[in-house]
């Protein structure tokens, strides 16, 4: 290969095109209650973004369709609030079957598919459940697989799955349209990854209910600005400082009866987070957290009376918050295992008879609890025990948690999921030139069966570009105080004494990393190929370095993660195969926020800045998000006005690109809008690029292209980019 050689054909148009060069990537990958059948969803070969059920027999070794989304789909349109539920969940891309449910029997899956319910035998026949409008939202099993419960016209309804009888509403009706219920409110679904808005106890026989009130939430008219037309919904939307839903629980019998109110203590203005039933019916586990987000008191409550008590209270260090998650387990002996940060790190607990035990501890991070063997006494979690970079599977014992076991590859970022009894794991791995690939494996990590292996040769997509494949590389900077900061960084074939231009990608904000020791995907590689180093950061506020690091950012965005991406930028600088004068940067939503920050406090730093939907004034996005890291702005204004991106815009004299959708629910328009206004009032020079009808990912096969051609060609007419650059020879 010549030092100028690029990765051959590797254009943008063929990284968005289909086949995906990452190679197949199934999603939802279960195993069935009886754990003889494997099931996930696999997209397309000729539509990287339609998904079908697939299943494996492990017994006879054997693959088939279960369900053909194209085949059996009806055509209808998806409801407005379905396809927002789905932006909530970044899913709105994709097509076909997004979710699933194992009957208990392990004889039937439930798929959801264009608005009806179908029922899928693994013999092969496919039924659909009667009475379906096309406006059911969340649809779940029953515990016994004897019953069906989802949301329709904002009522939980609840039928028996043979049809024999209608589905009936189970909540009352409610005069004001305000009201829903068995859904989660817009917060929780965006914020605290809650989706569902009911549960069903184990015997089936009674359900948890929310029921929440938007009334006192705030009206935005939010323009859907598209190609053909304007449409504008009038949205409930909880800004920073604003009122919330008024939320409540209830738990009722299957048909609606003996209907009881939780007990969520005096104080209306909190966050419904979690909502379990112990494995024997006779509590209700709820997680009631308080609007700061600084305090997590565990409830359990009584079924029958609703009548609660704190179980234990989770407090938040000092200029901190409490991170809600799911990394927590109910034992059949009322024991509990949970995560928590509470010595600075997160990390795994068991709480039992009102004594804590510590069951992993050290300065890394548990990520995941994966699954629990209660018969066993293991537990298996994932981590950043050996590599922050690249996450493991381990598992210890009850017994004796101090002995921990590895069981995955060092070589590979490792994730996994587990059947509900501990048995099986499901692990996804992936490394620098391996795309994403999953495999069954046993109880101590043995891999029994690949589930998807997608090595690259043959006939994989990727295969061709595999000899010009471009290894990333992976250190540390200093911040100014000495903190180290992971990076991660691709070249081209580098040609002594010539200095490159640099495309930085950063996010920067909290509960996100970018840099890790996995597939970094083919748009880098495009990127490098088209003569780029690609580089990228992880600032302080981001996830995995324990509570400091992350908790720098409280009341303080925009101010210290800034300042590393500084760091980062001198160091490339002082690189002899770097050219400092092209330098750029890139980020998107929380990253095009911090380009605006980054161009308005170093101007000549970057040669550039790309900012794709970018928050430019913090009171425009939601309560929970928001106020978690900056408090309230009725409180801290000052904290709001330092942290928004359009006081200082004058201070930008750097070439700058800004892009949005126009139908953002996200981080809406009227962001950027604000932001042009004040740069042209100012007269700052600005370029932009629009998208009618996208909403906060603009992505598709063209207009994915489209997009980053775009921002290429911005960079090349500014100097910052590589075509007629100077070589620095």
């Amino acid at each position: 290969m010549t030092a100028s050689a690029k990765v051959p054909g590797l254009s943008l148009e063929r990284v968005f095109a289909s086949p995906s060069l990452n190679g197949p990537t199934p999603r939802g990958v279960k195993l069935s209650p009886d754990g003889r059948y494997l099931t996930l969803l696999r997209n397309r070969a000729d539509d990287r973004e339609r998904f079908d059920l697939w299943g494996f027999d492990r017994q006879k070794g054997t693959w088939s369709m279960l369900v053909d989304s194209l085949k059996l789909s009806s055509g209808r349109v998806l409801s407005e609030a379905e396809k927002m539920q789905r932006e909530r969940q970044r899913i709105g891309d994709l097509k076909g079957i997004v979710s699933y449910d194992w009957a208990s029997d392990s004889k039937t899956v439930m798929v959801p598919l264009d608005g009806e319910l179908l029922l899928a035998g693994l013999d092969g026949t496919v039924r659909k459940v009667a009475g379906m409008t096309g406006a059911e939202l969340n649809p779940r099993l029953g515990p016994q697989g004897d019953r069906i419960a989802f949301v329709r016209d904002s009522r939980l309804w609840v039928g028996p799955v043979d049809g024999k009888s209608p589905a009936r509403a189970i909540s009352p009706e409610e005069k004001a349209a305000t009201v829903h219920w068995g859904e989660a409110e817009f917060v929780a679904q965006e914020e605290l990854s809650r989706m569902s808005g009911f549960w069903w106890s184990p015997d089936e026989k009674r359900l948890a209910v929310e029921r929440f009130d938007e009334s006192g939430v705030g009206v935005v008219t939010r323009a859907a600005i598209g190609a053909d037309g304007t449409r504008t919904y009038d949205q409930r939307y909880p800004a920073a400082g604003g009122a919330n839903a008024d939320v409540s629980l209830w738990l009722m019998d299957a048909d609606g009866g003996h209907r009881v109110a939780v007990d969520l203590g005096d104080r209306q203005d909190m966050y419904l987070g979690r909502v379990d039933w112990a494995k024997d019916g006779k509590t209700v586990y709820v997680q009631r957290l308080d609007r700061a987000q600084t305090r997590l008191d565990m409830l359990a409550v009584d079924p029958a009376t609703g009548k609660a008590r704190v179980l234990f209270t989770e407090q938040a260090r000092a200029k901190s918050w409490v991170n809600l998650g799911s990394n927590y387990r109910f034992l059949d002996d009322g024991s509990l295992i949970w995560w928590s940060e509470r010595d600075g790190f997160g990390h795994l607990y068991r709480f039992r008879d009102g004594v804590w035990t510590q069951l992993t501890k050290g300065d890394w991070v548990v990520t995941d609890l994966v699954g629990v063997d209660e018969k066993a006494g293991r537990v298996y979690f994932a981590g950043t025990k050996d590599d922050v970079l690249a996450g493991q599977v381990y598992a210890l014992s009850l017994k004796a948690p101090g002995k921990i076991e590895r069981l995955t590859d060092l070589a590979f970022d490792n994730h996994a999921t587990m059947d509900a009894k501990g048995q099986a794991l499901i692990v996804t791995r992936s490394g620098d030139a391996q795309p994403p690939q999953s495999y069954l494996a046993d109880a101590t990590g043995k891999r029994l069966a690949w589930i998807e292996e997608n090595r690259v040769a043959g006939d994989h997509a990727y295969a061709p570009y595999l000899a010009a494949h471009r290894p990333a590389t992976f250190g540390t900077i200093p911040a100014a105080d000495g903190t180290p900061l992971h990076y991660m960084m691709i070249t081209p074939v580098m040609e002594p004494g010539k200095r490159y231009p640099v495309f930085t990608y950063h996010y920067g904000g909290p509960t996100a990393n970018v840099v890790h020791k996995g597939w970094q995907g083919p748009l880098a590689q495009a990127i490098v190929a088209r003569g780029y180093i690609y580089f990228a950061l992880d600032n302080r506020g981001s996830e995995n370095r324990g509570v400091d690091f992350g908790s720098a950012i409280w009341h303080a965005m925009g101010t210290v993660e800034v300042e590393d991406q500084l760091a980062g930028a001198r160091w490339l600088k002082q690189q002899a195969y770097v050219d400092p004068a092209r330098v750029s940067t890139f980020g998107w939503s929380y990253g095009g926020y911090m380009t605006l920050k980054m161009l308005e406090a170093h101007p000549g730093v970057w040669a550039a800045g790309i900012a794709v939907a970018p928050v430019t004034k913090w009171e425009l996005y939601d309560t929970a998000y928001t106020e978690r890291y900056l408090g309230n702005p009725k409180v801290d204004p000052q904290v709001y006005k330092a942290a928004g991106a359009l006081e200082n815009t004058g201070r930008i004299s750097d070439p700058l690109l800004l892009v949005h959708g126009m139908a953002d629910d996200n981080v809406v328009f009227e962001n950027s809008s604000a932001l042009i206004a004040k740069m042209q009032g100012e007269a700052v020079p600005f370029e932009m690029m629009l998208y009618p009808g996208y909403t906060h990912r603009i992505s598709g096969p063209k207009v994915s292209q489209h997009l980053y051609e775009t921002m290429f060609r911005f960079l090349d007419r500014n100097g910052a980019g590589t075509a007629g650059a100077n070589s620095g020879k």
